[in-house]
């Protein structure tokens, strides 16, 4: 079973707290709030997608690249996707 079938409960709490924060953002946008109001909504966004990065990259990591049953071609694979999407995450 997939890391995010099995934690899906979890991750779409975190999903669905992300949409909130970005209302909230978008409200605050549109009532024209303090600068230092929306920058904090957007830190608070940030680290809350960061979160969620983490919790699904470290599922991936320890189901693929840890899997005892992991062939060294198939651990290869599973290095580059995630080496590529961290490249394009960080950019």
């Amino acid at each position: 079973m997939s890391h995010t079938i099995h934690h899906k409960r979890k991750l779409l709490t975190r999903v669905r707290r992300i949409q909130g924060q970005a209302n909230a953002l978008e409200q605050a946008l549109l009532a024209e709030s303090d600068c230092a109001a929306i920058l904090q909504q957007i830190a608070a966004i940030r680290g809350a997608v960061n979160g969620l990065m983490l919790e699904v990259l470290e599922g991936h990591m320890r189901e693929h690249l840890g899997a005892d049953d992991a062939t060294p071609e198939q651990r290869h694979q599973d290095l580059e996707q995630v080496t590529s999407v961290l490249r394009s995450y960080l950019k």
